[in-house]
């Protein structure tokens, strides 16, 4: 009689509002990847498991590629490109219109319409890029924003100095593309300065620019999630020297470049539009070298000098493609004296209320913290920037951060620009390396942002809630020590990052298991039966943790309930009747009880002495103890004891609802339980079918079982009730 499940769908809404309520919360490290090692977080499609031969490129014999009269469209040539992609957005989503001075350059792949079209512009058919020549073009994807690759290199080729890589649905604000970014940026030494962000904390690596420019609870789609809640002023600013910015990435207005977390978690209303407005006076702002921002491809400006950093990916997924280019491209930029400027907005785009799935970012969410660090302690002693291109490249597909196909992709994408023409920047010695100036008072510049208005949000401002803040930072200094180990019954492509966005902001870190594996989100295989088998390799990995919590996901966990409970002790649900229960082995007619009973002799037997006696003297021989084991804690003191019984229980076929209570009272005596935890739990084993789980929810209990929930609206409905015990969560919603 194995015990029962319950399963569970998770919305996709779960995520991270409340973050820009943590600014002053030192936590929510390892988030999405609940602590999993660096190998772990690689997704299994990247991971390279032999050594990959590093790339051959004899750069002074790759071919010239001239401008042929058979070349598509041969005559046009410009200084000055706007690149978009040949969306199949009907005429009045596409509001780019030509910039004077500058010649728009469509590419098209295999979803374009055979009869698009689009005001001033020039259309690059799947055909003319076949036949431009370039070996890069081999390595694209049929669809996608990665086939601007073969844009770029064309409008290289065709005399370039600056090319804006633009969306079709930017209005570009006044129509002017050089009133708002630097095209002809002053070189001169001594010449014009730039406010620059500070570097006087080495570990601050990546900033959200939206803060600078009056949105500080909203954040772009590539910033690590656990960053979201860094929403204070800059204290002060440096300055630096104009003339390096040779990327500019500017803000949009309406519907900025946000990920798919915020645009699913921030709105009242499904079909509600968002239309946000930035501060078009602040100033332009720099980034030094080791610090990053995420940068798109719809709303950017490349400078000849940085035109290697155009490529976009080709083995992520789409909504990956432009924030991984974008911290290779930074990281790069600083091997040649270039630095990131971040700009007032210079656009406007319509929300059509049509967002992209979750599961197009998984490569952002899975990935791009660790990618951050990474880069920051990537050094190359190749002599030339291709070189170490190349060089940072191999080392990426190592590390996972995208596949094989993006390293050899790269090598052609270099090779054509050799072939091309292109120059490539000379190195200079980088400035992280050095030993750090010291600001003076005199090098501190002021700037206070404004904070604009976000009428759409029903977001309480961060003054307003300190209760709360304070309650969830309490919750987290109680929990933020103890590992959360959630065993998934759904399918962990609906659910595994929504459990770790929902405890990840409480506990120290999030391990997820399922019965399904899944590398990309970093699912654990672990049969449901067996479950405790598998824990002393979590325990192997977090040494440090003060305590486990095991939640399996059709339990709904009220940690607010639990912060009075001794976290020395041994938590169960030995008190609620409805979840352990004696079972007698003496006349037995349940086979299933009797087999079990058999091995639990068995495996009782081979413990040492003082587990068999604290066993025996809780349960005796004729008897078993049946638990759900849904939800239990181990603390640090007990982990020993835990692995070593796992151990001796061997191959036995011993279940979990069996093993669990076993090992509990093995390990110690049920009067040494924690009697404050697990106690006022709402177990309703038997729930008849017409009672749906929010009859039975209330936050005044420790957990609630069963949790069913079913579709989308529904979960809305759980965090709604459960934001009784946790008001934040109403963020959420």
């Amino acid at each position: 009689m194995p015990p029962r499940a319950a399963p569970t769908s998770a919305s996709k809404r779960v995520v991270y509002v409340l973050l820009a309520a943590l600014a002053s919360a030192p936590f929510l490290l390892l988030l999405l990847y609940g602590g999993a090692s660096p190998s772990a977080l690689c997704p299994a499609s990247f991971r390279v498991p032999r050594r990959l031969p590093y790339p051959s490129v004899l750069w002074s014999r790759v071919p010239p590629l001239p401008v042929l009269p058979t070349s598509p469209h041969p005559a046009l040539r410009a200084s000055s490109w706007i690149v978009f992609s040949a969306s199949p957005h009907a005429p009045k989503h596409r509001p780019l219109r030509a910039v004077p001075g500058w010649q728009l350059l469509a590419v098209a792949d295999e979803a374009t319409p055979a009869d698009w079209s689009h005001p001033g512009s020039v259309l690059l058919t799947l055909a003319d890029q076949a036949r431009l020549g370039f070996r890069s073009v081999a390595f694209l994807p049929v669809r996608g924003p990665a086939r601007k690759a073969a844009a770029y290199l064309f409008a290289v080729q065709r005399g370039a100095r600056v090319i804006y890589d633009a969306d079709a649905r930017n209005a570009v604000l006044g129509g002017n593309l050089t009133k708002h970014f630097d095209v002809n940026p002053d070189q001169r030494q001594g010449g014009a300065v730039l406010l620059q962000y500070s570097h006087a904390d080495p570990n601050r690596t990546v900033v959200n620019p939206f803060v600078h420019f009056g949105q500080p609870s909203v954040w772009p789609r590539g910033l690590p999630l656990e960053k979201a809640g860094e929403v204070d002023a800059e204290e002060f600013y440096t300055e630096i020297f104009s003339g390096g910015q040779f990327i500019q990435q500017g803000m949009c207005n309406g519907l900025p470049d946000i990920d798919a977390v915020f645009y699913f978690t921030r709105k009242s209303l499904e079909m509600e539009a968002f239309d946000f407005r930035f501060d078009v006076d602040a100033p332009k702002v720099a980034l030094p070298q080791g610090m990053m921002a995420p940068v798109n491809s719809f709303n950017t400006l490349f400078h000849s000098p940085a035109f290697w950093g155009l490529a976009l990916p080709v083995s992520v997924s789409p909504m990956a493609s432009d924030v991984i280019r974008g911290y290779w491209a930074q990281r790069i930029l600083w091997e040649i004296g270039g630095y990131l400027v971040v700009y007032p907005p210079t656009v406007h785009r319509i929300d059509n209320v049509h967002s992209h799935p979750f599961d197009d970012e998984k490569d952002i969410h899975v990935n791009i913290g660790r990618l951050i660090k990474f880069l920051m302690e990537w050094r190359s002693s190749k002599r030339t920037l291709f070189e170490r291109i190349l060089d940072l490249s191999y080392a990426m597909t190592e590390e996972g951060f995208w596949g094989e196909k993006d390293l050899h992709f790269v090598a052609a994408w270099l090779q054509d620009l050799v072939a091309i023409g292109y120059r490539q920047p000379r190195l200079l010695s980088l400035d992280i390396d050095r030993p750090r100036a010291t600001i003076g008072h005199g090098d501190k510049k002021e700037f206070v942002p404004k904070k604009l208005p976000s009428v759409h949000l029903r977001v309480v401002e961060i003054g307003e809630v300190s209760t709360e803040i304070g309650n969830l930072i309490k919750w987290r200094k109680h929990f933020g020590d103890i590992v959360l180990i959630v065993h998934c019954t759904e399918p962990v492509n609906r659910t595994a990052l929504e459990w770790r966005l929902l405890y990840g902001r409480i506990f120290r870190a999030v391990v997820i298991l399922s019965e399904q594996s899944n590398s990309d989100l970093v699912v654990e295989f672990s049969n449901l039966a067996q479950a405790y088998k598998y824990l002393p390799k979590v325990f192997d990995r977090f040494a440090g943790a003060k305590g486990f919590l095991f939640l399996q996901d059709h339990v709904v966990l009220n940690y607010w309930n639990l912060l009075n409970a001794d976290k020395a002790k041994l938590w169960i649900t030995n008190q609620v009747k409805e979840s352990w229960s004696d079972v007698p082995l003496q006349g037995n007619k349940i086979e299933w009880f009797v087999n079990q009973g058999d091995m639990v002799k068995k495996a009782v037997g081979s413990f040492r002495p003082h587990y068999q006696t604290n066993y025996r003297r809780s349960v005796g021989e004729n008897k078993i103890v049946h638990c759900g084991s849904e939800i239990f804690y181990i603390p640090q003191r007990h982990i020993g004891d835990f692995s070593y019984l796992v151990k001796a229980i061997g191959s036995l076929d011993i279940h979990h609802s069996i093993a669990v209570p076993m090992l509990f009272l093995a390990m110690d005596s049920p009067s040494n339980f924690e009697s404050k935890a697990l106690t006022k739990l709402v177990y309703r084993a038997d729930l008849p079918s017409n009672t749906t789980f929010l009859s039975i929810y209330t936050a005044e209990a420790d957990a609630v079982y069963p949790l069913k929930i079913q579709n989308e609206m529904e979960f809305v409905k759980l965090i709604r009730v459960m934001a009784s015990g946790d008001p934040l969560l109403m963020e959420l919603v």
